[in-house]
């Protein structure tokens, strides 16, 4: 009689244990079906499909590394068309950048080609020319700079360079491009050694950008450029007195192919300060901008100091 107790109870307890493995079983079927669905649309391009599993589940573990995987293929589509789309504004902006002063070129050297233009203009005509093919060869250098930037082909050699006497060479070269544009000027610059760890032309590059961006956009009279040592960091400051940036464009002033409505004239490329937050960021600087419409706008620098 207790054997036979016995065996019913081992009996009911496989039944049991079998049903259960079987409605696992179906469990995972369904759940392998749904999986082998989602999959079929995400194959399809429906980014969107997620596989809905909760955490015991004998597939959650599966269904979350499979949903891991299209957020990853989701976060690659957007920065895809992102990129797609900064492609396509690069190339708008391109073509009428370069084509607006090369059209002027042309006209010019035509009109002297052809006897338009007399003795007397034909300075001036050579003059302009020579002034478009200027600006054409900077929009070309940035845009270089910028596709570099973009493809990460564009590498800097790091080295302790001396920042205060660089920086004195590099202003010198801006003087007369200040007198010429009738801006006042106030330098300030450590009569010590200041030493960080960068690119010299890297460094050039940012500051040229800069001083460029005011002369072609503030409408500033005066302009301001100060560096000293604060703490374990070197500060550098570019102000001006000009027209300012609104509060909406500060956000956005770094960004490649931005233009202000206001702080920009139409000549902007607006690559020059997206080159110059890329140059900083990876000369391990940090940049940033202030600005009060109609007063001022001031764009400061902080690099890591280097002890001598």
């Amino acid at each position: 009689m207790v054997v036979i107790l016995l065996l019913s109870i081992l009996l009911c307890i496989s039944l049991s244990f079998a049903i259960f493995c079987y409605s696992k079983l179906l469990a995972v079927r369904k759940q392998l079906k749904e999986i082998t669905a989602a999959l079929s649309d995400i194959q399809g391009g429906n980014g969107n499909r997620k596989i809905l599993a909760v955490h015991n589940d004998l597939t959650a573990e599966l269904s979350y590394q499979l949903n891991e995987i299209v957020y990853g293929y989701e976060e690659q589509i957007y920065q895809l068309k992102a990129a797609d789309e900064a492609n396509r504004q690069l190339m708008t902006s391109l073509s009428h950048d370069i084509r607006t002063p090369l059209t002027t070129l042309i006209g010019y050297l035509d009109a002297i080609k052809k006897g338009i233009a007399g003795p007397e203009e034909q300075a001036d005509y050579v003059e302009t020319a020579r002034l478009k093919a200027h600006n054409l060869k900077d929009y070309i250098d940035q845009l270089f700079d910028c596709f570099k930037l973009n493809s990460g082909e564009f590498t800097l050699s790091a080295e302790e360079i001396e920042l205060a006497e660089l920086t004195r060479n590099i202003l010198k070269n801006w003087i007369p491009v200040f007198e010429e544009n009738q801006l006042q000027y106030e330098i300030e610059i450590p009569e010590q050694p200041v030493f960080i760890n960068a690119d010299p032309d890297g460094y050039q590059r940012v500051i040229n950008n800069l001083i460029q961006n005011v002369i072609s956009h503030s409408h500033a009279d005066k302009i301001t450029f100060q560096m000293y040592l604060k703490e374990a960091a070197v500060i550098i400051c570019i102000l001006d007195n000009g027209i300012g940036i609104a509060p909406a464009d500060l956000h956005h002033i770094f960004d490649r192919l931005y233009k202000c409505d206001k702080g920009r004239s139409d000549k902007g490329s607006g690559l020059g300060l997206f080159i110059v937050r890329q140059l900083t960021e990876k000369m391990n600087g940090i940049i940033d901008v202030q600005s009060e419409p109609g007063i001022y706008s001031e764009f400061i620098i902080h690099f890591p100091a280097v002890e001598p």
